[in-house]
C-alpha cells in the first residue's frame, strides 16, 4: 500500500563531506549485521583478513544471530549499530552482509553520535539505506564495499586490496570500466563532476521518499537478480518522480544475473534506454556491486566521471 501524505522535502546535496579518519594498524573495527543473518564460516574468513591488516576485530552482540530473514530483532540490530557508532574505541563499522532489514531500523539510528565521532561504514546491497541516511542526516562519507562475510567464490585478492586501501589510505579511488561486464555497453559520452551518491537500485527505489536532492550529484546504480522489465519499472518510477533531476552523471556498476522475463531486452538495453535521455554522461561496466570481484567505492565525496576514458575517479572516504 502506498504511503499517505506528501513526500518530505529532500535536503540539498551538501558541498563537502565529513570524511572520517583512515584506519591504522591497531585500530578496532566492529562487525554488525543490520540486515540478514550472515554465514558464520564466511565471517570467520573476513575476521582473519581484517586481523591480517593489523586491525582488532570485535563482533557485535547480535551480529551472528538468526531471526528468519533478519539477524535479530529490530531493537537488537539497532542497538548494535548505535553501540558501534558511539564507542570511541571503534574506528570503523563493517556490515557482515546485506539482505533485508536495514530499512526497518535506519530512522532510529543515533545520528548525533555519528556526527560527534564520524567513522567509516562499509557495506552494500541493503546497506545502501544506511549509506543514504548517513549522508542525509550527518553528511558522513562511507564505503560501498565488500562485507565481512568473505566468500571465496565472489571476493578476490584485488577486492581485498581495494578495501584495505579504501579504509587505510587517503588516496583517490580510480575505477576503470570492465569491457567484459554486461553493462559495459551503457555509455553516454562526456565528463561530469559531482558528489557520488547512490547504491543498490532496488533499495534506492524503496527509499525514494528519503533520498537526498541529487542536484549536482553523480548517481551510482547496481543491482542483482532483477529482470530487465523490473529495472525498467524502477528507473521509470524514479524518473517520473523527478528524483534524477539535476544529476550531473550516472555511473553504472554490476547488474548481476539480471536476466529473464518477457522479450529479449537485456539489463544494458534498459539502462541505455532509461538513462540515455537524461542529457548527462553515463558510464557502465564499473566493477562494483553484487558480481564477481567487487571493488570498493567511496560514497559522499567528490568524483569525476569520464565516459571517454572509461574511468570514475573518487575522493577517498577517509582522511
Amino acid at each position: 500500500m502506498a504511503a499517505s501524505g506528501p513526500a518530505p522535502t529532500p535536503e540539498p546535496v551538501p558541498p563537502k563531506a565529513v570524511r572520517p579518519p583512515r584506519l591504522v594498524r591497531g585500530d578496532k573495527v566492529r562487525l554488525v549485521s543490520p540486515a540478514g543473518p550472515p554465514d558464520h564460516a564466511a565471517v570467520e574468513v573476513g575476521i582473519a583478513l581484517l586481523e591480517g591488516w593489523g586491525l582488532t576485530v570485535e563482533v557485535a552482540e547480535h551480529a551472528l544471530g538468526h531471526a528468519g530473514y533478519l539477524s535479530a530483532s529490530d531493537g537488537k540490530r539497532l542497538a548494535d549499530l548505535d553501540d558501534a557508532f558511539a564507542d570511541p574505541e571503534v574506528r570503523a563499522v563493517i556490515a557482515t552482509r546485506g539482505g533485508y532489514g536495514a530499512q526497518r531500523i535506519v530512522d532510529g539510528v543515533d545520528y548525533a553520535a555519528v556526527r560527534a565521532d564520524p567513522k567509516p561504514m562499509v557495506g552494500y546491497s541493503d546497506i545502501t539505506a544506511l549509506h543514504t541516511a548517513l549522508w542525509r542526516r550527518a553528511s558522513v562519507a562511507s564505503l560501498h564495499g565488500p562485507m565481512a562475510a568473505w566468500k571465496s567464490d565472489l571476493n578476490t585478492a584485488a577486492g581485498e586490496r581495494a578495501l584495505r586501501d579504501a579504509l587505510m589510505s587517503a588516496r583517490d579511488v580510480v575505477l576503470e570500466r570492465d569491457p567484459g561486464d554486461p553493462t559495459a555497453s551503457v555509455k553516454v559520452a562526456g565528463r561530469a563532476t559531482g558528489t557520488l551518491l547512490g547504491g543498490n537500485l532496488s533499495t534506492l527505489v524503496a527509499e525514494h521518499r528519503n533520498l537526498p536532492d541529487l542536484t549536482g550529484a553523480i548517481l551510482f546504480l547496481e543491482d542483482v537478480h532483477e529482470e530487465p522489465y523490473r529495472i525498467d519499472a524502477m528507473l521509470t518510477g524514479l524518473l517520473r518522480a523527478g528524483a534524477l533531476d539535476g544529476v550531473t552523471g550516472v555511473a553504472v556498476g554490476q547488474f548481476y544475473e539480471c536476466v529473464g522475463g518477457q522479450g529479449n531486452q537485456t539489463a544494458a538495453d534498459v539502462l541505455t534506454d532509461r538513462l540515455g535521455d537524461l542529457g548527462v554522461p553515463v558510464l557502465g561496466g564499473l566493477p562494483v556491486g553484487h558480481g564477481y570481484g567487487p571493488l570498493s567505492m567511496p560514497l559522499g565525496t567528490r568524483a569525476e566521471l569520464d565516459a571517454k576514458a572509461g574511468t570514475l575517479t573518487i575522493e577517498a572516504a577517509v582522511t
